[in-house]
């Protein structure tokens, strides 16, 4: 018989993970509310239909399709084998599968929308935090299933969502402790303009695609991979000129102008940028020509939050206005703007940097020894009158050693003990022990609630 195990690139999460995790989510959820978003679910799966087309032809091949039922029927046998030979070939049929695990939050946000628009009131904000599948080859920071935790406002057109935005990703990293995020900004425009100076609009995906890679492959890989892709050497000059622009924000701002000179779209990504670096002050906001989302549907303002200097971990964090991506779904016309967080290395980066309070794995606040059945009897009394204060605390389940009760209570890192003996009954005062002091105190049974609420 073979160990138990899970598949590669999914993981089961302790009680000590989850409660990491849970402070990451908590904090992200206070915020979207803070700013007036809304929570939104999803299915696991949508139907294939809804997710193919929409990521580029790499994202595509990573979707978890889900294969019909009823396949080992005699009836279907052959439409199943046939349909096997289509999928071999590299096609997608309905006889073998129709439904997908979801990719990501977005589209089926867009399919959302799209399906309710006649119920929605505009603007729309969503938030959605939920787990989605990729047939990723796993590795560090890289899984096959994760959550995402997505705010998107749909049905509004103002930079100053993308402003708001800014700032939301600044207060979850300060509360988190993680002050020295960078949040690199672009603009779609602006390599829309850059495909321009480089022959034209059908451009932009080889271009942004390459660009995309830069942290990962280094600049002469990017260059060898746009002459692949049919870029001319002085193009591919101009590319190296737009990719080299650094100093501040303003230095950035006068090369591009430079570099761009009287080009349309570039002037209006521009203007973007420097409208929401002068409304998101403080939010560590530094513009980024190298930014490029590899997505296809962004249109203007993408964002991308580094993990600090110290910690190498890339993004862990990034959106972007998309201004038409319920035209997916039929329902054209619909601008959006939208930001996701990571929660997985976010939690890997508080964790390098010894960010998750102390006091985090304190569930339990007291434990009750079981002191026989008369006593336990009264100790469950006090119990159940300290839960109905929202005090979390356990009576231990059966009459043995004290050493054995006083380890169960260390393993669970529960700061206190609480003894009821015999004596403790008759005169209905109990012995307090604070396990990590050793500290102990007489405390009455009327009293027990106060005192836990104070301690």
């Amino acid at each position: 018989m073979s160990k138990p195990s899970i598949p590669q690139g999914t993981r089961d999460f302790s009680a000590e993970v989850v409660r990491k995790r849970n402070y990451i989510l908590s904090a992200i959820k206070e915020v979207f509310e803070l700013y007036g978003f809304q929570p939104l679910e999803t299915p696991a799966m949508e139907n294939l239909e809804t997710l193919m087309g929409k990521y580029g032809e790499e994202g595509d091949k990573l979707i978890f399709k889900i294969l019909n039922n009823g396949l080992s029927d005699p009836k279907n046998i052959e439409k199943a084998k046939e349909g096997f030979e289509k999928i071999l070939e590299g096609k997608n049929t309905a006889a073998i599968t129709e439904r997908a695990l979801k990719y990501d939050l977005t589209i089926p946000f867009a399919r959302y929308v799209a399906m309710n628009f006649g119920q929605l009131s505009f603007p729309y904000k969503r938030y959605q935090v939920q787990p989605v599948w990729r047939a990723d080859r796993p590795q560090k920071g890289r899984y096959r299933e994760f959550t995402q935790c997505d705010a998107d406002v749909v049905g509004s057109t103002p930079l100053l969502n993308e402003v708001e935005l800014a700032n939301i990703y600044h207060a979850v990293f300060v509360q988190l402790g993680l002050t020295a995020y960078e949040l690199k900004i672009n603009s779609r425009k602006i390599l829309a303009a850059l495909a321009d100076l480089c022959g034209g609009a059908d451009k932009l995906t080889d271009i942004t695609v390459a660009i995309d890679k830069l942290d990962k492959i280094g600049i002469d890989k990017v260059k060898d991979e746009l002459s692949q892709r049919g870029l001319q050497s002085s193009q591919i000059h101009t590319i190296e000129k737009y990719l080299q622009i650094s100093g501040s924000n303003e230095e950035k701002l006068a090369a591009a102008q430079q570099l761009f000179g009287s080009n349309e779209q570039a002037k209006k990504g521009m203007e973007e940028l420097q409208y929401v670096l002068s409304f998101a002050k403080n939010t560590n906001l530094d513009i980024d020509f190298t930014l490029a989302r590899g997505l296809n549907y962004y249109t203007g303002i993408i964002f991308e939050v580094k993990a600090p200097a110290s910690v190498k971990m890339g993004s862990i964090g990034g959106g972007g206005r998309y201004d038409d991506l319920t035209g997916l779904f039929g329902v054209p016309g619909i601008p959006g703007v939208g930001i996701s967080f990571g929660v997985d290395r976010i939690y890997d980066v508080l964790e390098e940097l010894n960010l998750f309070p102390a006091d985090l794995q304190v569930a339990t606040k007291a434990l009750f020894f079981n002191m026989g059945e008369k006593e336990s009897s009264v100790a469950f009394e006090c119990v159940q009158q300290l839960r109905l204060h929202k005090i979390s605390c356990e009576l231990f389940h059966e009459p043995v050693k004290m050493d054995k009760q006083f380890k169960y209570a260390e393993k669970k890192n529960i700061p206190f003990a609480v003894i009821i003996g015999s004596k403790e009954t008759e005169s209905k005062t109990a012995v307090v022990k604070n396990l990590k002091t050793g500290e102990q105190q007489p405390v009455q049974f009327s009293e027990l609630t106060t005192f836990f609420l104070q301690s």
